[in-house]
């Protein structure tokens, strides 16, 4: 049987209009949300995989590609990025979503069952831990392999880098930081330098550190994990162990921050680019985690796949 095919559409959210892929037409909805410097295609392996039972949805974050792109450092806030995701469980007639996301898409999903845990059925995380635990397993490692994230909070200067030949050096970055060979083929990057090619969207997509590094990330280290600080959903979280920007150090002991069922898959093979490196695993991972009944409850469990 065929793929349920990839649709595109528009959702207008508040203030900004918001371009979305989506796959499937199950009942349950499951939101799909990508990092720096992606886009909705980001998903495109997952998006028929779990389309094929659930109604998916990988929006265009705001500020990246088709989507609006407002010009205030301010407006790419975490709390207002998590207030997109809040309008399109709501565009779609739903009071319940899973939410999955990935780098800076991972950082909203957090924050969205942080602060409206009552919205989200279900939390996947790919390989950016919450800020509590980023502060708390914080190191002088983790300090030096997060330079890019100080670099970008330099007004223009990071623009000319990145845009520089073509985008040349996201093109590098993408080769040089994935382990599994073809994870991007030259089609693929053609279309991440397409969207941060948009008017405005490479600003826009760097404005994400200038809004959030300072004020989450690096705010002062509180390593307290009091219940009410906790994710009170259930969690699974995945991570590629050869990332070189989130440190390995930098996600040991997340079942400390989650009140409620939680998992882990780790991939040793694979780097920051999880979804794209290891697809038949992440895809395998997901799946189970859609598919299984959970309880509330304090257990926690760990797999590792090779």
């Amino acid at each position: 049987m065929a793929s349920p095919p990839i649709r595109h559409d528009y959702a207008q959210v508040g203030d900004v209009r918001l371009h979305y892929a989506e796959c499937g037409a199950g009942d349950e909805l499951v939101i799909l949300l990508h990092g720096f410097p992606e886009c909705w295609y980001s998903w495109r392996h997952q998006l028929p995989a779990l389309g094929e039972k659930y109604h998916v949805v990988a929006p265009d974050m705001r500020g990246y590609n088709l989507s609006d792109k407002p010009s205030n450092i301010e407006d790419y806030q975490i709390e207002i990025l998590a207030q997109d995701v809040l309008g399109l469980i709501k565009y779609f007639g739903k009071e319940q979503a899973v939410v999955v996301g990935h780098d800076w898409g991972a950082a909203v999903a957090w924050a969205v069952a942080q602060r409206h845990p009552e919205v989200v059925s279900k939390l996947a995380a790919l390989q950016v831990p919450p800020p509590k635990a980023w502060q708390a397993n914080f190191t002088v490692r983790q300090f030096l392999s997060s330079w890019y994230m100080f670099f970008f909070q330099l007004p223009r200067i990071p623009e000319w880098w990145a845009r520089a030949n073509d985008f040349a050096r996201v093109e590098q970055m993408y080769r040089e930081t994935s382990f599994r060979s073809g994870a991007f083929t030259a089609a693929d990057l053609a279309v991440y330098k397409e969207a941060l090619g948009q008017p405005g969207a490479l600003t826009s997509s760097l404005n994400y550190y200038r809004a959030n590094v300072f004020r989450s990330l690096f705010a002062r280290k509180d390593k307290s994990t009091r219940s009410e600080e906790k994710i009170q959903v259930p969690t699974l979280f995945i991570y590629g162990e050869l990332d070189m920007a989130v440190l390995p150090t930098t996600v040991r002991g997340l079942e400390r921050f989650v009140d409620a069922p939680y998992s882990e898959v780790r991939i040793p093979d694979s780097g920051h680019w999880v979804q794209n490196e290891a697809v038949a695993e992440v895809n395998a991972a997901l799946l189970d985690f859609l598919n299984e009944e959970t309880a509330h409850s304090n257990t926690s469990a760990k797999r590792g796949l090779a």
